[in-house]
């Protein structure tokens, strides 16, 4: 299969480059999904409707248009979105896809999702529970038309259940999931993660379903529905914090910067900034307090556990010892003692920092409007076992229904025979 158009991603390279994928998700955690099977090589066609599209088309300010007289991007100065204006937050989770506009609720809409089904490996949505079914595809229909496809479907609170219906947004789910409680300044202050955390975690577990649904079918030569959501997504990332109420019956509370279990861990104040130390081991323990005048084997201060139960004392010793240097002090002399630290940086000072752009964490794509842009890049490298790395031209997230004449047009030839 070869891509349908100069902008389309290419086909035919990465670890899912024989792997077509139906989008017909919005917002941000099935998009999200899409984004990262994309990334490793799959061809994602991502179904819209016409007119708006999907929802974080319209979800800004900012709003970006092309390049001025001074080669800087137009900005939309009282926050509307006319049509040549670009919304970043839709940038953020649809690179390397193609976008197609259908009426769903038409004939013709329906006839192409049907034959897009036939050809595709995977198909994602998060329409809430039984919207699928009512536009004439529930899972005995997919099955009949593709017994091979693998679907995901993501929801807010579950399929099922006492509340399967309800509908979730992230900052709600971040609330209903626990995980606003444990965040903030103090138990009384909850405070929402500063990303959709919601949303990006059960998007990263969908596409987690989704290969290893694929990887099955390799097996038995049938698909499989994949489920997960906003509420699952929080709760599978818990961690450790779940496990001090479910097995301790602790109820874990908002502590501001500062880890519950580890002592000294968190940030501290320097004399002209912070710095973040985490202090993981008694090994640390022992080359960090003499480094900082720190009493190493006092009471309170000898083992982790007394030093978490001692918090308030040893945190108070330790930002009274760090206020007494620079922050660029502080780290030469941490790194000198080997305890891990680092400063807080702002998304400025991240993306133009060296390693970020070492890792691929910032790539170069040609907009159809926008001309060159840089986006956050994807967090996986794959290398051969010699060395050599796989990389991918990356594409721009694309304009509403820019590929929706090339895709029918492919739709409207015959069948490739099935893969085996």
């Amino acid at each position: 299969m070869t891509a349908v158009d100069d902008q389309a991603p290419v086909i035919g390279s990465g670890p899912l480059s024989d792997v077509t994928v139906v989008d017909l998700t919005r917002a941000l955690a099935g998009p999200h999904a899409a984004m990262m099977l994309a990334d490793l090589g799959a061809r994602v066609i991502k179904v819209e409707t016409p007119g708006n599209g999907d929802d974080t088309r319209g979800w800004g300010p900012p709003f970006v248009g092309p390049p001025g007289a001074t080669g800087e991007l137009t900005r939309a100065e009282d926050g509307t979105s006319p049509e040549d204006l670009v919304a970043t937050y839709f940038l953020s989770c649809n690179r390397n896809k193609e976008s197609i506009t259908l009426d769903l609720k038409s004939e013709a809409g329906k006839s192409a999702l049907t034959e897009l089904i036939r050809r595709s490996d995977v198909l994602m949505e998060n329409f809430r529970p039984g919207v699928l079914d009512r536009l004439g595809f529930p899972m005995e229909v997919l099955d009949q038309l593709n017994p091979r496809l693998v679907v995901l479907s993501i929801s807010g609170f579950g399929h099922d259940g006492p509340q399967g219906g309800r509908a979730g947004y992230d900052q709600i789910a971040q609330g209903e999931a626990g995980l606003m409680s444990m965040t903030g300044p103090a138990a009384d202050e909850p405070t929402k993660v500063g990303v959709p955390i919601s949303d990006v975690v059960s998007g990263m577990y969908g596409a987690y379903g989704v290969l290893a649904a694929l990887h099955e079918r390799a097996r038995t030569g049938r698909g499989r529905v994949v489920r997960t959501s906003l509420l699952a997504g929080v709760v599978g990332v818990h961690a450790y914090q779940g496990t001090r109420w479910t097995v301790a019956k602790e109820v874990p509370v908002a502590e501001g910067n500062h880890h519950p279990a580890i002592c000294p861990y968190g940030l501290f104040h320097s004399s002209d900034g912070t710095v973040q130390i985490a202090v993981g081991s008694e090994g640390l323990w022992q080359r960090f307090a003499p480094a900082f005048g720190l009493p190493v084997d006092a009471p309170g201060f000898a083992s982790n556990s007394q030093r978490v139960a001692n918090k308030i004392a040893v945190r108070a010793a330790v930002e009274d010892a760090f206020g007494r240097f620079t922050t660029a002090e502080l780290l030469a002399r941490l790194n000198e003692v080997g305890v891990p630290s680092g400063e807080v940086k702002n998304l400025q000072q991240v993306y133009e920092w060296d390693q970020t752009r070492s890792q691929g964490l910032v790539i170069e794509v040609d907009h159809p409007t926008l001309g060159p842009v840089e986006l956050p890049g994807p967090p996986l490298r794959f290398f051969d076992s010699d060395g050599s790395e796989w990389t991918r031209r990356h594409t721009a997230p694309p304009m509403l229904g820019q590929h929706t004449e090339a895709v029918l047009s492919w739709l409207a030839e015959p069948q490739p025979t099935a893969r085996d």
